[in-house]
C-alpha cells in the first residue's frame, strides 16, 4: 500500500462538507414535527452555502470552482470511462463530481429560499414575510410545494453523489470518504521516465549515444573496426 500522501482538502472544505451532511439530514427529519428547529437548521444551511460560494472563488486551489467545474460533456465522458473502468484519476474533484457539486449547491439554494418563502407566506415570519404578504395565502402554498420537491430532489442528488464517490473509490483504489475526513489522498505514482531503457534494461544516460544495431545483432563498440556480434 502506498503510504505517501498529499494534502488535497483544506480544513474549511472538510468542515463545510460534514456540517452540510449533518444539517441537511437534520432538516429533512424535522420538517414535519419540529418546525422551529427545522427553520433554524435551514438558516444554518443557507449560511453554509453562502460560505462555499465565497470559498469557491477565494479559497485554496482544490476548493476553487475554476479548478474542478468542467462542461457537462466532460462530466459525461468521465462517467462513461468510469463504467469502462478506465477513467482518468484526478487529485481533486473529477468532472462528474464537480458538476454534482454545482447541482447540489443550486438545489440547496432553491430549497432554502423557498423555505423562507413558505415561512413568510404561511407564518408571516422571516425576512421574506413582507414581500410574501403581497401574494396572499396561495403564495405560501405554492412556495411550500416547490420547497418539498426541491428537498427531495436534493436528497436524490446526494444519493447519486454517494454512488459516484463509492464507484470512483473502487476504480481508482482510494478511499474518498476518508480523504474528506483527513484531507489527504494517496500520492499519485511518479510519471514514467521520458528516456527509454538502455541496452541492458537500465536507464539511458542523458547525452549518451545509443548502441547501434545490425540485422544480425547488437554491434560491438571498440576502438577498432566494428563487427556485429553473432556474425560468423
Amino acid at each position: 500500500m502506498n503510504e505517501n500522501t498529499i494534502k488535497v482538502w483544506d480544513p474549511l472544505v472538510r468542515i463545510f462538507h460534514w456540517s452540510l451532511v449533518g444539517a441537511f439530514g437534520l432538516a429533512f427529519v424535522t420538517a414535519e414535527d419540529f418546525e422551529s428547529l427545522h427553520v433554524q437548521v435551514g438558516y444554518f444551511i443557507l449560511g453554509l452555502v453562502a460560505f462555499r460560494l465565497v470559498w469557491g472563488v477565494i479559497g485554496t486551489r482544490n476548493a476553487r470552482f475554476t479548478t474542478f467545474v468542467k462542461s457537462p460533456g466532460a462530466a459525461l465522458a468521465y462517467v462513461m470511462d468510469l463504467v469502462r473502468l478506465k477513467a482518468r484519476h484526478y487529485v481533486g474533484h473529477n468532472p462528474a463530481a464537480g458538476l454534482m457539486i454545482v447541482a447540489l449547491l443550486v438545489a440547496l439554494v432553491v430549497t432554502s429560499v423557498t423555505g423562507l418563502m413558505t415561512l413568510g407566506g404561511e407564518e408571516a415570519q422571516g425576512p421574506l414575510a413582507p414581500w410574501m404578504a403581497n401574494f396572499g395565502s396561495w403564495g405560501g402554498e405554492v412556495a411550500e410545494e416547490i420547497h418539498e420537491v426541491a428537498a427531495f430532489g436534493t436528497l436524490l442528488l446526494a444519493g447519486l453523489h454517494v454512488v459516484g464517490v463509492l464507484a470512483s473509490s473502487l476504480v481508482h483504489g482510494e478511499n474518498l470518504i476518508r480523504a474528506m475526513v483527513t484531507g489527504k489522498k494517496p500520492a499519485p505514482p511518479p510519471p514514467p521516465s521520458p528516456f527509454p531503457s538502455g541496452a541492458f534494461g537500465g536507464r539511458r544516460t542523458v547525452g549518451a549515444d545509443p548502441v547501434p544495431h545490425t540485422a544480425h545483432g547488437t554491434a560491438a563498440v571498440s576502438n577498432g573496426p566494428r563487427r556485429a556480434t553473432g556474425e560468423r
